[in-house]
């Protein structure tokens, strides 16, 4: 089974140099189109109800996902979510508990990892040591029957288009980290399969590599269009790279939606304060009927929110929507001073209090420094509140 699965779900690695990628030309975008994806093999992708236990503990719960052909979604979360155990199950990689898997309208929660035309790119290397590049690229196509000249025609253009085509000739051992990754990921892409799954695969880069390769992976999905599933921790690559974010927290799905959607609509607490960097201020307040009480002081209520005095919530508010001056509706004391080039990123106790803190932006220019006292204004549409108890967005 092994040796099987290996031949036909295709693996990445966890390298110091990453994944880079050259813009394809005019003509290898054609080669591709006629050689790699004649028929552009898309599937939709359907979860219902899917649920993955161990013993006793429940990994994956209730998960229902219906993900269009030729989309790119984005599973993130926190570390133990359950985002990978997703994408091992729809590789056929671990078994399924309940619910159903659909790749197309082929109901596949029995059929086996090598029939069901995926392909998956790891955080490991899996090349073979003994083969070229060519003859690592051509391994799954052989395995699938597929005639030589084809082959050749196929290699070739998955080796142009990944700019790795000078190194067909060598073996791995003679390949740095990134060229390696590069050759793992064109072995998947060369099979054309109807979806591609990929598992934190930048998730060892340095950070301008990272970039590098989030713009070069989004337009390498433009061009091929194979419906793709990427699992990151990282809630910026989730941001760039996703047609729809998935945030999962607990082995549970706590929000679906577009990038814009997720960051200014957060369902939750738990989704506020994981996605965006700085993360979204949560603050404890109560509500006096005609502002919001934090310690001594009162922000003033201009969102016309329906709540019931006394009644106590998180009010949200991100970095970038806070105005600060010298004065203004908050009285906070600056705790930490990050410069970051084009801006400085302030930690700030809020006054007459000792553990209610607040992430802040103001521009590279403006002079702070530990221990000063700011005032803060809040913009009213930005806003958002929350349910103290259970987390949910109770506003807007």
């Amino acid at each position: 089974m092994r040796s099987s699965v290996s031949t036909l779900i295709e693996f990445t690695s966890r390298g110091t140099r990453g994944i880079a990628f050259m813009t394809i030309s005019i003509g290898c975008l054609f080669t591709m189109d006629r050689i790699l994806c004649p028929t552009f093999c898309m599937a939709t992708v359907r979860l219902d109800q899917i649920s993955r236990r161990f013993g006793k503990t429940t990994a994956i719960a209730d998960i229902t996902l219906d993900i269009p052909d030729g989309e790119f979604w984005v599973l993130v979360g926190p570390s133990g979510c359950g985002k990978s155990t997703i994408l091992r199950m729809i590789a056929g990689l671990e078994e399924i508990s309940s619910g159903d898997l659909y790749i197309g309208d082929r109901r596949v929660n029995d059929i086996p990892a090598r029939q069901r035309d995926v392909a998956m790119v790891f955080q490991n290397y899996a090349l073979y040591p003994h083969m070229s590049v060519a003859e690592n690229l051509a391994f799954g196509l052989k395995m699938r029957g597929m005639e030589g000249g084809q082959i050749q025609g196929r290699v070739q253009a998955v080796a142009e288009m990944l700019d790795i085509a000078h190194l067909l000739d060598r073996k791995p051992r003679q390949l740095s980290g990134g060229q390696q990754q590069r050759v793992a990921l064109g072995r998947a892409i060369a099979r054309s399969p109807q979806v591609f799954l990929l598992d934190e695969p930048l998730s060892n880069l340095d950070a301008q590599l990272r970039d590098e390769t989030r713009a070069e992976l989004k337009q390498l999905h433009s061009r091929v269009g194979i419906t793709t599933l990427y699992v990151t921790h990282d809630q910026v690559e989730a941001m760039t790279l996703a047609d729809q974010i998935v945030v999962l927290d607990q082995g549970r799905i706590q929000q679906i939606g577009d990038p814009r959607t997720i960051y200014t609509q957060p369902a939750n607490r738990m989704v506020a304060t994981f996605v965006g960097s700085p993360p979204m201020n949560i603050l404890p307040v109560v509500y006096t009927g005609s502002g919001f009480q934090l310690g001594s002081q009162v922000l003033p209520e201009d969102i016309g929110a329906k709540l019931q005095p006394n009644q106590r919530v998180e009010l949200g508010i991100r970095p970038e929507h806070i105005q600060v001056g010298p004065e203004g509706d908050l009285a906070v004391q600056v705790t930490l001073v990050e410069p970051l080039g084009r801006e400085i990123l302030l930690r700030a106790v809020v006054a007459d209090t000792l553990d209610v803190f607040l992430n802040l932006q103001v521009p590279i220019a403006q002079e702070v420094k530990v221990g000063d006292r700011l005032g803060l204004r809040f913009d009213p549409e930005q806003i958002c509140l929350f349910d103290p108890g259970c987390g949910d967005r109770l506003y807007p």
